[in-house]
Formats: structure tokens, sequence, C-alpha cells
């Protein structure tokens, strides 16, 4: 059982957050810049001494400012992964990643360390320096190296924000293996959902040093005042499974519990449970079927609450066994006079596939 409480001020910044990590295996830390993550990882690492608070992880009392603790940051064993990886220039990657190793209380021994490196494809890369590597690789070695310090829980700290697309393609699966392979909890930070929706259990949301909202990711992203307070959440994440491909059209039904959708194929077999994110601004609404779109995805739900935003109205949508948002304008809002309870058909126009799950 890991719990946080933390209050500390910085200039004009305040940080009054208090959370329960439970029993996730990842949680995420969302919320815009400024929002106070980095923060918070800065004291569960000790290297930042709040003002007052507590921080509890695995069962151990790392910071109590009522009692005076405070565990120096070199027996805490928490691993870090900054955004700027901070690799040594001069050394192999053989040498970072083993840096930490040798430096480890207690020590992971040889087998897991070879382990790691198995685990995350670095054996051709073993003699090169960092100047020889992708952003990508660069990522997979600094990882390597929090992995190999032992540590009771590992931070990352927005690891993929320097990355542009095709390097993200390329980190993420390594992060989504050694979320399935270690039993390491970890804490991630970041303000991008799609990388949240692919790896976190649990979501703690940030805004202005204090916590919004915190439980389930599920849960967490089909909150409607998430939408409406200034548009934290763009979109819900939804457990899903692959029924079958059309390849001829070389597409891939999903079935969101009783509902049918249609994907671009996507490599993983029927059977597989998988994450999708539906944005909110990708959804429309219909009183009736419109069979004569182009669009593959209408669904029956029902309007579960409606909250307006300025031009915009956000409206909760009750499918069978799952939630989702729609962002419509107000115009459409009366023009359709919604109310909570009314049936309607979601036209989804575009859905995004995680991988894990």
């Amino acid at each position: 059982m890991s719990d946080i409480a933390l209050r500390h001020r910085r200039g004009s910044f305040l940080l009054d957050a208090q959370f329960d990590l439970s029993d996730a295996h990842i949680t995420a830390l969302f919320g815009p810049s400024g929002a106070g993550k980095s923060t918070i990882l800065a004291a569960i690492a000790g290297l930042l001494k709040p003002d007052f608070g507590h921080i509890n992880i695995c069962g151990e009392t790392l910071l109590d400012t009522e009692r005076g603790k405070f565990v120096s940051p070199v027996r805490r064993r928490i691993g870090i992964m900054f955004q700027d990886l901070r690799l040594f220039p001069h050394l192999t990657v053989e040498a970072n990643l083993f840096y930490g190793w040798r430096r480890a209380r207690p020590r992971p021994g040889r087998e897991t360390a070879e382990q790691v490196v198995e685990l995350l494809g670095l054996s051709p890369m073993l003699a090169r320096r960092p100047r020889q590597l992708s952003g990508g690789e660069r990522s997979r070695v600094a990882l390597g190296r929090a992995l190999l310090m032992g540590p009771r829980a590992l931070l990352l700290d927005e690891p993929l924000a320097s990355l542009d697309a095709a390097r993200k393609a390329e980190i993420l699966p390594y992060l989504e293996k050694v979320v399935r392979e270690s039993r390491i909890p970890m804490i991630y930070v970041s303000h991008a959902l799609d990388e949240i929706a692919r790896l976190a259990d649990r979501m703690v949301v940030l805004n202005g040093g204090r916590v919004q909202a915190e439980g389930s990711l599920f849960d967490v992203t089909a909150r409607l005042d998430l939408f409406s307070a200034g548009h934290l959440i763009p979109g819900t994440v939804m457990r899903a499974a692959v029924l079958r491909h059309d390849e001829t059209h070389e597409l891939t039904e999903i079935s969101l519990g009783a509902e049918l959708l249609v994907v671009p194929r996507i490599a993983r077999p029927p059977g597989a449970e998988i994450r999708i994110r539906i944005d909110a601004e990708d959804v429309m609404l219909s009183l009736t079927r419109l069979d004569t779109v182009s669009a593959n995805n209408i669904v029956p739900c029902m309007v579960a609450g409606i909250r307006e935003n300025g031009p915009h109205a956000d409206v909760q949508l009750r499918l069978r066994d799952a939630q989702m948002v729609a962002r419509i304008t107000r115009r459409s809002l009366e023009r359709l006079a919604l109310r909570e309870g009314i049936a309607v058909f979601a036209v989804i126009k575009s859905v995004t596939v995680g991988g894990r799950e």
C-alpha cells in the first residue's frame, strides 16, 4: 500500500496534493504543464524536501514531516527515468547500464541484469555510445539503467516528451513489456493521454497543484467534470477485445462490451484484449440511426449527463457496457433538445487503439 500527501510552496506556486497509489502496477500523474507532476516525483525521489507531508511507498515511510523523518535519496531505492535521460556521453551503453547496477543496494544478480538487457533489446548496442543511438534507443538505455538499480519503485518523468511520433512508437512496446513483466510499481508522469491509455492502471489528474480526480483509468477518463474543467481530459479510455479481421478491407472488428466497432487493421489476434480511446470531439450525436453516412461506428446509447462549457456542451453517454463523452456545440444541444435519459446514437469518427491489456 502506498499513499502520498504533500504541501509545498515554491514562489507563487502551491502544491497541495494527496492521493493513494493503491495496489496499481502503474499510476499515471496526468495534467497540463505546471500542474505539479514533476514536483511530486522530486519529492518521492528525495530530491525535494516538502514543507509538510508524508510519503509511504510499498509499506515504507520515506517522509513524515510531523515526526521529522526524511530518508535520504540514496537509501530510498527509487529508480528515475528523466525526460533528458541523463546518460553519460563518454561511457558505452554497457557502462551506462551497469553504472547504477554496481551501486545498487541490494544489487540485482547478473541473471537479472541479463534479463533486463534482453527485455529491452539492448544487446546489439552495448559497445556503442549514446551519441550513436537514436532517441528511442537512448530511452531504452535510460530505462534499463533505472531498472538495474534494483528499485522498490520506478518514476518516469515524461520520458517520451522529447521524442517524435516515430521514436515514441519505437519505445512504447518496450515500456509495455516492462509493465507486463516487471513487478515494480511505477509512477508515470505525462500530459499525453495516448501514452497513459497504453500503460496505466490508475490515474491521478492534477491541475494547479491540486488533485482534480483519482481512480481507475477507465473511470476517471469518463468523468464529465474533467472534460469541462479546462478540457483536462480529451477522451475516454475503454476496454475492448478483438473479434475478427476483415482482410479484404484491411479492417478489424472489435467488441466494446455488447457493441461492435470497426477500426483499421491491427496486429492482434482474435480474442486479444485491448484498450481503445475515443476523443470527445470525435463523437457526433443523432436522434436517429444514420445508415447513409460513411462512418462505420454508430452505437446506441443514453444521455447520462450534460455540462455546458462556453460555446460547447459535453455530453456523457452510457452504453450497455461502457461510458464515453461527446463534445458538441451548445447550438446542437438546443437543436436536438438533448436531456438526461434520452436515447441517442453516437456516430464515432475515429477510434485510437492502444496495445496493452
